[in-house]
């Protein structure tokens, strides 16, 4: 019989040491960029739907604001977006891309097409199954996130 608590058969390690070497194949691909891979999250997330509150882009990422704050501080400091009071709630911070920001967007569009050629994936049916493996991915942390468990910490 297989050891239930032996490492390799363990879905958090597969997993950990996948989300891992996705980071790590990201870096050659963003250095150029001048992006560390939070960075790229933030700005994909912002290139989808921006001048958003920091709260929401921390929602949207996973991110508290603790981890959030500096990582947009940086890319502020680079001139790829701006944080702005909101005026109707000097509470509310917004962030806003720039036009560098936007202009970002241009040069990243390669990024996820390089990374699925790096992972094996090219032609349809790869991309196919590339697709069917993001969607089982996102399912399976939508599922563990309303477990009773999850929704007890909350």
């Amino acid at each position: 019989m297989t050891d239930p608590l032996a490492l390799d058969n363990q879905l958090c390690f597969a997993l950990y040491n996948a989300s891992r070497a996705v980071v790590r194949a990201y870096g050659p691909l963003l250095e150029p960029l001048g992006l560390t891979y939070p960075q790229y999250i933030a700005l994909l997330a912002l290139w989808q739907e921006d001048d958003v509150s920091v709260t929401q882009l921390g929602e949207r990422l996973g991110l508290d604001s603790a981890t959030l704050t500096p990582l947009l501080k940086r890319i502020e400091t680079r001139g790829l977006v701006e944080r702005k009071r909101d005026d109707a709630d000097e509470r509310v911070v917004r962030i806003r891309l720039t036009k560098a920001g936007n202009a970002l967007r241009t040069q990243a569009k390669k990024i996820p097409a390089q990374i699925a050629a790096r992972a094996g994936f090219s032609g349809q049916t790869s991309l196919t199954a590339l697709c069917a493996l993001r969607d089982e991915l996102t399912d399976l942390t939508a599922r563990l996130e309303q477990s009773p468990r999850a929704r007890r910490r909350a």
